[in-house]
């Protein structure tokens, strides 16, 4: 504990003398362009006490004062932030690959993840060819087409564990049993293992580690905003950072282990599932990808399709139970496509209804995309704040990162590969839950006091899980 109290002394001491170094050596370079307006910063630690614990609704309420392309600045690193979408236009598309290399955080320093990362290399040979390999062996059409049956059996996997909660009158974890569900889909398309097997405590373990990842890296850590801090890492979120991947790529790596085994057993037969594509492509050419990059590559899959999938789910059923009466349009509209309680398939998805602008940026400045913001923005969105779904009918908007008023995957060229999966398990999950079931919230719990905060990471978790009670039909 005396530790953690010098922790805030140890950061002003070294933010101090930087600043003071700063200033008597008269170093200061006058900027050679116009910042965006923004909030004026403190001396030393810039605006960083205007983001508080929920940086996307800080940020947006202040680009209602300084508008859509601010900037700040935290600690010591430039920043300017896009609240409209135009602009995230300008950034994602138009300026593509002028701001399509990230920031690398501190955090994905552990286990030098960054370096092997498709998430966070720079746009460079290895990061195209870890796309490619994405795009070509994980989600393109045609193989998610081809394991469509393996998704639907983990639907009903998921469904007949909802029956049981059903018939013994348990409430149902709405995340805890979509985190499962997509674990279960990844773990059984990448590895032909259902890593939800072998124990519940298994999946307890798996999801509190990726949990913890998502949080850790959303976290904002100040060795990111004071380059002086890096090698102290004062808040430990790179050491914790080191305990997390360890555990994960330890599993992958006895993973590998037991498949190579396999391998060289007289008359094995391929699986063609993504690790035996994987080490195939390895035995064919080290250089395309090694074993280091290979489980790199899974955590990036897992900790990106496990967290976010279930979170999304998670929050849809959150604003379905919340509004009754369109809860009753999407399950009578399911009823009119599939039949009142049958099985959904991924074919009946596609019949539901559901100027040049110039800016100055500085060298080695971030930007940062507020997708929160312009989600919620007043001037694309008629009652931003309301949970309408009909919005949409008649609408040619997609989230494909084509249309920039709605990008929850991104664009340009770092849109999330997994978006042509995370779609189709989205609204297979969603459509197979309310349809199979009728759904109501626990005792003493009301639409009107569902508790609808948000707990700030990667992913916007709920503050309070979503439990709810299925009702036989």
């Amino acid at each position: 504990m005396e530790l953690l109290g010098f922790v805030p002394i140890l950061l002003f001491t070294f933010a101090f003398l930087q600043t003071l170094i700063f200033i008597l050596k008269g170093s200061q370079k006058r900027r050679t362009g116009k910042l965006p307006p923004g909030p004026a910063p403190l001396p030393i630690l810039g605006n960083l006490l205007e983001l508080g614990d929920q940086p996307h609704k800080s940020l947006a309420k202040l680009a209602k004062i300084h508008g859509p392309l601010m900037s700040l600045k935290l600690g010591q690193v430039t920043t300017v932030v896009i609240s409209s979408a135009t602009l995230a236009k300008q950034v994602l598309q138009t300026l593509d690959l002028t701001f399509s290399n990230r920031n690398v955080a501190q955090a994905v320093l552990a286990h030098k993840h960054h370096q092997d990362s498709v998430a966070w290399l720079p746009v460079d040979a290895s990061w195209r060819n870890l796309r490619k390999i994405c795009n070509s062996y994980i989600f393109a059409n045609q193989k998610l087409d081809d394991n469509q049956d393996l998704r639907l059996k983990k639907i009903q996997e998921l469904l007949a564990d909802v029956q049981e909660s059903c018939r013994v009158g348990a409430v149902v974890d709405i995340g805890q049993i979509a985190f499962k569900a997509a674990l279960n889909v990844l773990s059984t398309n990448i590895f032909s293992l259902d890593l939800t097997d072998s124990s519940s405590d298994t999946v307890r373990e798996f999801k509190e580690v990726i949990r913890c990842i998502m949080e850790e890296v959303g976290k904002p850590n100040l060795a990111d905003y004071f380059p002086v801090l890096r090698s102290i890492d004062p808040q430990g979120i790179r050491r914790r950072m080191t305990i997390y991947f360890g555990k994960v790529l330890d599993l992958f790596d006895r993973i590998i282990d037991q498949r190579l085994q396999l391998r060289k057993k007289q008359g094995y037969i391929p699986v063609n599932d993504v690790l035996d594509i994987l080490i195939t492509l390895n035995e064919q050419n080290k250089e395309e990808i090694d074993r280091n990059r290979m489980k790199h590559l899974f955590l990036d899959l897992f900790a990106a399709g496990t967290d976010t999938t279930s979170s999304t789910l998670e929050w849809a059923m959150t604003e379905l139970l919340r509004n009754p009466k369109t809860l009753m349009k999407a399950k009578e509209e399911l009823e009119q496509i599939i039949g009142k309680g049958n099985l959904l398939h991924e074919s009946d998805i596609a019949k539901g209804k559901c100027r040049n602008l110039w800016l100055h940026v500085p060298k080695d400045a971030q930007v940062l995309v507020n997708a929160w913001a312009i989600g919620r923005d007043p001037s694309l969105w008629e009652d931003p704040e309301l949970f309408l779904p009909e919005r949409f009918l008649g609408s040619d908007m997609d989230v494909r990162g084509r249309d920039f008023e709605l990008i929850p995957f991104g664009a340009g060229r770092r849109i999330c590969p997994g978006l042509p999966l995370a779609i189709r398990m989205l609204h297979l999950m969603l459509g197979s839950l309310i349809n199979s079931f009728d759904w109501k919230l626990e005792d003493g719990i009301t639409p009107e006091s569902m508790d609808m905060e948000d707990r700030f990471g990667i992913t916007l978790q709920k503050a309070q899980p979503l439990r709810a009670i299925a009702v036989q039909l």
